[in-house]
């Protein structure tokens, strides 16, 4: 088989096996999340990499509950989600800190009847819930994508964008290759004498 081949079906079974893990171990098949604005901060910056877990494999406490609870994450009380604003697939997922829960009709943060029940989100360094200005709905448990668990700083740089996955791919696979590579040499080499 050619070596090229070769690399490219380990490249594409290491992908696997690594997603196949993490969905395992997660819950989810989103594992990491990039923080892209300063929303977060102190607690989580820009560029950051954020581990998370599936929000169907915990409860997500809200800052509220975690007060009573003495329950912390990132610095302060209650969990850090990451959600699909208003339940939308190809909006960009937000990562708030989930503040309170609402039920449909009690009064969101703007004044007006929640629609349904859902989470009251807001960044750590925004002054207003998302649900009061950004004219995002409450945060339906079906809308959060996960839980966030490990920070790891300035590491999500690297995976901002398609662009990013291509180059971090292209590495492995040159690896790969240059690994299959000198072993076909040490073997053709061997054969020789």
């Amino acid at each position: 088989m050619n070596v090229w081949i070769k690399a490219l079906l380990v490249l594409v079974v290491l992908i696997v096996a690594v997603k196949a893990s993490a969905y395992v171990a997660t819950g989810t098949s989103y594992v990491w999340f990039s923080q892209q604005s300063g929303s977060m901060e102190p607690n989580i910056h820009k560029g950051d990499l954020i581990l998370i877990q599936s929000s169907q494999r915990t409860d997500i406490i809200t800052c509220e509950e975690g007060k009573i609870r003495d329950y912390r994450s990132f610095n302060d009380y209650g969990d850090v989600i990451i959600y699909q604003p208003n339940g939308n697939p190809s909006a960009t997922p937000i990562l708030h800190r989930a503040i309170s829960w609402v039920e449909k009709g009690e009064k969101m943060p703007n004044g007006e009847p929640a629609p349904h029940g859902g989470y009251i989100t807001r960044g750590d360094n925004n002054a207003y819930p998302d649900q009061s200005v950004f004219g995002i709905e409450p945060v339906k448990p079906e809308w959060a994508i996960g839980v966030a668990r490990v920070r790891i700083p300035y590491l999500g740089l690297m995976f901002n964008g398609v662009g990013s996955m291509v180059i971090i791919y292209a590495g492995i696979y040159a690896i790969i290759l240059a690994y299959l590579m000198r072993k076909k040499k040490i073997i053709d080499r061997t054969e020789a004498f």
